[in-house]
């Protein structure tokens, strides 16, 4: 017998395979990171990311780059599976995923990630 939270990550993992553009995306991404921690997690993720990779570019180390690649997913994953206990949208878009993510950085950087949420929450 499924409980209320399986069953609204069911129901999230439908609408995030049933979106046909990023525009559709967007909002089932959000509300998958409803969490402060899992949006702090994929935060200092993706910056770690970012960073390991221009230091890999600048000291031309192919292990920086691979550590770029592999620390936001690690950290992402960790957030989804521990805090949000939800699934990671990466496994069912890869690309919108990794898109979405950068969005959600740049307005939680810009302070507006909290008010995004709420409008796509409102959506739900």
């Amino acid at each position: 017998m499924a409980n209320a939270q399986d069953t609204d990550r069911e129901e999230g993992m439908s609408e995030e395979q049933d979106a046909r553009n990023f525009e559709e995306f967007w909002p089932v991404y959000v509300r998958a990171h409803r969490q402060a921690v899992t949006r702090g997690f994929h935060v200092c993720g993706t910056l770690a990311g970012w960073l390991l990779l221009a230091a890999g570019l600048a000291l031309r180390s192919m292990g920086l780059v691979l550590a770029a690649v592999v620390a936001p997913y690690a950290m992402a994953w960790i957030s989804h599976f521990f805090v949000e206990h939800n699934r990671p949208a990466s496994f069912g878009h890869p690309l919108w995923s990794w898109l979405a993510d950068q969005k959600m950085v740049g307005l939680t950087l810009a302070g507006k990630m909290g008010a995004e949420l709420k409008k796509c929450l409102a959506e739900e």
